[in-house]
Order: C-alpha cells, then sequence, then structure tokens
C-alpha cells in the first residue's frame, strides 16, 4: 500500500478542558474556518476524545483530531493523511502537484489556528499556573 502524498500529524498543548475544546471542534463551522478548501465528513464523533473524518475536496483521505487528556489540559494530536485531487487549480495549475508544497501549506495553516485557540483559551492565564488557579481568579474556558 502506498502512503498518501500528505501524511502529517501535530501535537500541540493547550491548558483548557477536553470537553471545550471537544465542543469546539463538534461545531462544522471551525471545520470550515480552519480547512475551507475541504468538506469533511464525521466517521466518527468520540465525545471528548476528539473526531475522525473523511475528507473530500481538494484532497481525498481522512482527518482526525485526537483530544488527550494530560496534566491540566489536553494534548491536540491533528493527522491528516490524504492524497491531491486531480483537477484541482490549487495544486493542478503546477505542472506535476508537490507533495511537500502541500502539506507545508496545511500544517501552517493549521499552526496558525491552533495557536490562535491556544490564545484565546489560555489569555487569563500567568504563564506557569494551573487551570484550576486560574478560574479561582474567575478566568474562564469559554471559546469565541
Amino acid at each position: 500500500m502506498v502512503p498518501p502524498a500528505v501524511d502529517v500529524m501535530d501535537e500541540t498543548f493547550l491548558v483548557v478542558s477536553p470537553m471545550v475544546l471537544a465542543k469546539y471542534f463538534a461545531d462544522p463551522a471551525v471545520w470550515r474556518e480552519w480547512w475551507p478548501r475541504l468538506q469533511l465528513t464525521v466517521t466518527k464523533d468520540r465525545g471528548s476524545e476528539g473526531m475522525q473524518w473523511s475528507v473530500s475536496g481538494e484532497l481525498a483521505g481522512s482527518a482526525e483530531i485526537w483530544l488527550e487528556p494530560w496534566r491540566d489540559g489536553v494534548v491536540v494530536h491533528w493527522f491528516l493523511r490524504a492524497d491531491p485531487v486531480a483537477g484541482t487549480r490549487r495544486w493542478f495549475g503546477l505542472r506535476r502537484p508537490d507533495p511537500a508544497r502541500i502539506r507545508r501549506a496545511y500544517v501552517t495553516s493549521f499552526k496558525r489556528h491552533i495557536h490562535a485557540l491556544k490564545d484565546e483559551v489560555e489569555r487569563d492565564r500567568a504563564p506557569g499556573t494551573s487551570r484550576a488557579a486560574a478560574a479561582e481568579r474567575g478566568s474562564g474556558e469559554s471559546i469565541i
């Protein structure tokens, strides 16, 4: 079996409840914002552990957000395993799609979104303090 042209994963730690992130990632509007050129169809809703999707659009394959509780936060694991779809203007305007360029575009976009989310959910927490300490000061975990 040949591995997909785009086979990436990322791990980012956020000091937030897994349930807050599960609710956030369950919203299809979030998927459209984070991956506007992909159509995601839920293949498995894992609740507080995340989501799995089939991917269509400019790529075809699968994607997953796995939420792993760790200490007072959660490690967000992101997986994208897909191939470029023939006839897609973005990649096929090139003589031949460049898998490295495609991977870089998706990884860069994901990192931009996940760090913006991290900034949002941790904005009222002083560096080095626990989620519980931040809650005592009245800062919440809501995601706008």
